[in-house]
């Protein structure tokens, strides 16, 4: 028996050296022949095989006293609901006593109104007045419901039909809120994962647009069509996915922030060479632009159904409030379905609609609307032309005349504190409402800061003269 196991061992034995002395079973490390590597591996495997069954090690639970309680809540610092108010987020703007239109009430005094965007006079227009007042009567005051939730009321078609017929395109979408049309349609549209190519200076409905859209957005230098030029072609040439991805152009026709107009004649030859689409915000070009007031389109001569989306809202030369989007009937009928300041929020109050109707029919009647608004464009271009301190900026026929300083502090915020008190000095000393282009910290602009005033056609001479003498005088004592 003895003798059996003796044998037996010296087999095992025999086994494991065989085992060992294998080529397998040999490792050279720096030119010395290591064996036994084997034990160890297995000898390691098992040690980790019982390091990873163990539970790893927890303090035992217990209750927090009330003393540690009241030591973390003592020393937990809770993050801010707002971001710090610093002061230049503290002023305040003057209030209006009565309708914004060329001539306004502040502090119960009568003031030269040009801070705001009622161009060609249509506030407080008795056709206007007459149409609300009746579709008050009929309709009430709201609509108490989105448009596919029994919220559509006839006026509503009948308004989307008389901008279609206005415009020459096959169909058109209202919007309840006008800075919601483009942060709505935009996201519509564009999802992630798409390219969006837009010019630097857009106003801050746009930019909230591309956010909520997730896309990848790209800027191109404000109005410069070299620069969006070598941004496409940099876009198609070294990303070799662009071709089977969503690619847009967007751009305002005529720039909020800048009053420049947009060239959307290289445009539309651009984004057909580089197979883009155009989306493009007419908030302050319809009713302005063109011959007829028919917009950036008209004004350039470019057939409208070269732009594939074109937003607008309501509330400058139209005098009413909402917004619209017009263009190809397969485009406006998606946003039915799928855009968000559509489907979910009530429709637009049935006498603001019926005022967008009776204000374009106003426009179509009255051509010398349009010629009397370019005319006073032109006579306070005249009159700033020698202002001393700073240039006119914005373009000749832009009813946005923007006023930049020729010398910059270097410091938006010293610039933005220097024309506010200009801007206080012309209301107090001269009876003028002018704005700075100040913007809200929400704002990501980066262009130049400046005076803006938004010419009406219900300015009269002696209103334009008044504005451009004050200027002139504020500008040779404050900045020279």
């Amino acid at each position: 028996m003895d003798t059996n196991l003796v044998e037996m061992f010296r087999a095992g034995l025999n086994w494991v050296t065989m085992a060992l002395d294998a080529p397998s079973a040999r490792v050279v490390l720096f030119g010395v022949r290591i064996q036994w590597h084997i034990f160890v591996e297995v000898l390691l495997g098992f040690v980790i095989v019982i390091l990873l069954s163990q539970k790893s090690y927890k303090p035992p639970k217990r209750p927090l006293t009330e003393q540690e309680i009241d030591e973390l809540c003592d020393e937990w610092v809770p993050e801010p609901l707002i971001p710090p108010i610093t002061e230049d987020m503290m002023h305040e703007p003057p209030v209006l006593e009565s309708a914004a239109g060329p001539h306004t009430t502040v502090n119960g005094k009568d003031v030269v109104n040009f801070a705001s965007a009622n161009y060609l006079g249509l506030i407080g227009h008795e056709k206007l007045l007459e149409s609300c007042t009746s579709a008050l009567e009929k309709y009430g005051v709201g609509s108490c419901g989105p448009r596919g939730f029994y919220g559509t009321i006839d006026v509503h078609l009948d308004c989307e039909t008389r901008i279609s017929k206005f415009l020459g395109t096959p169909d058109t979408i209202l919007y309840s809120y006008g800075l919601s049309t483009m942060f709505s349609t935009i996201p519509c549209f564009c999802k992630k994962g798409d390219i969006i190519v837009a010019d630097e200076g857009v106003h801050w409905g746009i930019q909230n647009g591309l956010q909520l859209s997730r896309s990848t957005i790209v800027y191109f230098k404000h109005n410069d069509m070299d620069s969006l030029r070598s941004t496409l072609e940099k876009i198609m040439t070294k990303n070799k996915r662009s071709k089977n991805l969503r690619r847009y152009i967007v751009a305002e026709a005529v720039y909020q922030n800048s009053g420049q107009i947009a060239p959307l004649d290289e445009i539309v030859k651009l984004k057909e060479k580089y197979k883009f689409r155009v989306i493009l915000d007419e908030s302050n070009s319809f009713g302005v632009l063109g011959r007829s007031g028919r917009g950036l389109a008209e004004h350039h001569g470019v057939p409208i159904e070269k732009i594939d989306v074109v937003t607008a809202a309501m509330g400058h030369a139209l005098a009413t409030e909402g917004g619209f989007c017009t263009g190809n009937a397969r485009i406006i009928d998606y946003q039915r379905l799928s855009s968000s300041g559509y489907v979910f929020s009530a429709s637009l109050p049935p006498y603001l609609a019926s005022a967008a109707i009776t204000a374009i029919d106003v426009i179509d009647q009255n051509p010398d609307l349009l010629v009397k608004m370019k005319q006073n464009i032109a006579l306070l271009w005249k009159g700033l032309k020698d202002i001393k301190g700073m240039s006119l900026a914005s373009d000749p026929e832009s009813p946005i005349v923007f006023l930049k300083l020729e010398k910059s502090s270097g410091s938006t915020k010293d610039d933005l504190i220097l024309l506010e008190k200009m801007a206080d000095r012309a209301l107090k000393e001269d009876s003028l409402l002018v704005v700075s282009s100040k913007k809200s910290f929400l704002d990501k602009c980066r262009l130049p800061v400046g005076i803006k005033l938004l010419v009406s056609a219900g300015h009269s001479e002696s209103d334009l003269i008044k504005v451009s003498e004050s200027l002139k005088r504020l500008t040779s004592e404050l900045l020279l």
